[in-house]
């Protein structure tokens, strides 16, 4: 198994090093996607997705490339691989 990224949802560094697909920043993971806010905004645009930018890198990661963390623990333990505290 590959590194997973981490990325915590609660550092302002860490989301904004994070974008949506078409490069907005506004995202939210929910029910094993993610949503992204600026997209809902657009008629013509799909604001669900699988998959986030790294600004850094320019690359995409799929979902189950990412662990996305709380204060709590993992915000989907079941795609990170432990539960959450």
């Amino acid at each position: 198994m590959s590194q997973k990224e981490r990325i915590n949802l609660e550092d302002d560094y860490d989301r904004w090093q994070w974008t949506c697909p078409n490069g907005h920043h506004d995202w939210e993971p929910t029910n094993h996607h993610f949503w992204c806010a600026a997209c809902a905004r657009i008629p013509e645009v799909d604001a669900s997705f699988d998959e986030l930018r790294d600004q850094k890198t320019g690359r995409l990661y799929e979902r189950d490339d990412v662990e996305l963390h709380t204060p709590a623990g993992p915000y989907d333990s079941d795609l990170d691989g432990r539960g959450s505290a």
